[in-house]
């Protein structure tokens, strides 16, 4: 076994880049950012158990930078989730040797146990060409050993692409190391939907209005039907097993056209937060966000940053885009289809009027002791809000105004603050209501 050694990388956040919301932050709030990612990545591996369960560290913090947190509450979310992670674990003898060559790689990829070999391969790769280069190569190349980490990428409910998206928006190559080394130790139970539904799509028309893909979806009967509430993993076991044909033929319609790349970025975004908002909202219950739709609404910034970088080519941002896009469709059917209205949102009563803008509200989960999803969750939002003043005229968009808005970023913050579990998980299911209390 090799020494566990400490990352070749500093990670350096600068003050003048808090992300894509643009919030303004001071010189030592990046100082303590980049001390606490870099404790991060010299002690904590990336998994805090055996079960896959993913360190959302640098998330938490990035998040929280990028939403104009100040430095105190920064330490509070490291302090909070400090204590459970698991250390670096060490390399492999020979297996790094091994990684560079994408025929010896296959024996390693999907194993948890070769992440620090991964990690080591890609910062070695990244420190000689370049992070663009080597996430270029390894993602976006277009073969069979690419799309093979694409799908990886996508895995483990979008974790790996979240990684790459705080990564990518920072600039940081030490979390797309981390990103690359992840997404490379996913499984690919979702391959075969992916690379199907991107097969019959070939054929078929472009894309109607998105939220009408998920009406689809909840209009199928079989799709409808497709969870229990004792499948161990509803999208494998639920979806996938009694309704592979149906996700696959819905998502088939999913086709994004290169000229139409920025605006069906935003319309995505919109549906995804409208999906998770609406069916947070259970009657006679306190409004809970569903753990698995929410990552959904998180990993959508990684878009922006995407549709930004000239080296990609647009026709693969299309591509990763219809991926994004089918992805949401089949999470929503795992998630057994709850009822999505605009009318959920619009009526929803907050539990304070106080706050004049969304950063009021937001700024109430800075000191939240949590892991991270609630504020990621805040942040996106904020994100989509800005994104979507540009398309309000048009039909698609189903969250508009201010009004509107600040309905969602109350209903975000009220949630986790309520009495008790942050989440429910696939909360079309009543079962799943049980813990929440009564509203």
């Amino acid at each position: 076994m090799g020494a566990a050694a400490a990352s070749p990388y500093r990670v350096q956040v600068a003050a003048g880049d808090s992300g894509l919301w643009k919030v303004k932050q001071t010189e030592a709030v990046a100082k303590k950012a980049s001390e606490l990612l870099q404790e991060d990545l010299e002690k904590h591996h990336v998994f805090f158990n055996q079960d896959g369960f993913h360190n959302h560290i640098p998330h938490h913090i990035l998040a929280l930078y990028g939403t104009g947190a100040p430095a105190a509450a920064l330490q509070k979310g490291w302090d909070g989730n400090t204590a459970y992670q698991r250390p670096v674990l060490p390399t492999h003898d020979r297996v790094l040797a091994d990684l560079k060559t994408r025929d010896h790689a296959k024996k390693y990829v999907g194993k948890e146990q070769y992440y620090p070999d991964f990690l080591r391969f890609f910062q070695r790769e990244i420190d000689a060409h370049g992070w663009e280069h080597v996430v270029g190569e390894w993602l976006f190349q277009g073969d069979a050993a690419a799309d093979d980490m694409l799908v990886r990428l996508f895995s483990g409910f979008l974790h790996p692409l979240i990684q790459l998206m705080f990564g990518m928006e920072w600039r940081q190559p030490a979390i797309v190391a981390e990103a690359l080394a992840q997404t490379a130790v996913h499984g690919i139970d979702i391959r075969g939907f992916l690379i199907e539904a991107e097969s019959a799509a070939k054929e078929g028309p472009g894309t109607g209005p998105i939220v009408d893909l998920f009406e689809a979806v909840r209009g199928d009967e079989k799709l409808a039907g497709a969870v229990r509430n004792e499948d161990g993993n509803k999208l494998r076991d639920g979806v996938l097993k009694r309704a592979k044909d149906e996700i696959i033929s819905l998502a088939a319609r999913v086709k994004v056209l290169p000229e139409e790349l920025e605006e069906k970025t935003a319309e995505m975004f919109d549906a995804c937060v409208y999906m998770a908002s609406a069916a947070a909202i259970h009657p006679g219950k306190i409004p809970k966000y569903d753990f698995f739709l929410m990552h959904h609404v998180n990993a959508s910034p990684i878009f922006l940053t995407i549709n930004a970088q000239a080296w990609i080519p647009v026709e693969t941002k299309a591509r990763l885009l219809e991926w994004k896009i089918r992805m949401d469709l089949i999470q929503y059917a795992a998630r057994a289809v709850p009822p999505l209205s605009l009318d959920k949102i619009a009526s929803y009563q907050p539990k304070t009027n106080s706050a004049k803008t969304p950063i009021e509200v937001v700024s109430r989960l800075h000191f939240l002791p949590e892991d991270g999803h609630a504020i990621k969750l805040a942040r996106a939002a904020l994100i989509c809000r800005d994104l979507s003043a540009q398309y309000s005229d048009r039909d698609w968009m189903k969250i508009k105004g201010d009004n509107q808005w600040m309905k969602v970023f109350h209903l975000i913050v009220d949630s986790v603050e309520a009495p008790g579990p942050h989440w429910v998980r696939t909360c079309g299911l009543d079962e799943a209501w049980q813990d929440v209390p009564d509203s």
